[in-house]
């Protein structure tokens, strides 16, 4: 059984599945991300958790396109 999570829980910590859920970006570009340093991440035994602070923090940083 899985519990889902309610849209106004707000979570400190968030596994990379959750990651791309919020970013809406793959598995693969949250490792990139991590492994460049522009997503800082926490361990917590051996499982990498990032912060929500962080994930805002990225999005907030991101230049749109301008033609």
């Amino acid at each position: 059984m899985t519990t889902a999570v309610k849209p106004t829980t707000r979570r400190a910590l968030f596994t990379i599945k959750d990651a791309t859920e919020y970013l809406s970006l793959s598995r693969s570009t949250i490792y990139e991300l991590m492994a460049a340093g522009e997503l800082p991440y926490v361990k917590v035994g051996r499982a990498r958790r990032i912060r929500l602070a962080e994930l805002d923090l990225y999005v907030a940083q991101l230049q749109p396109l301008t033609h």
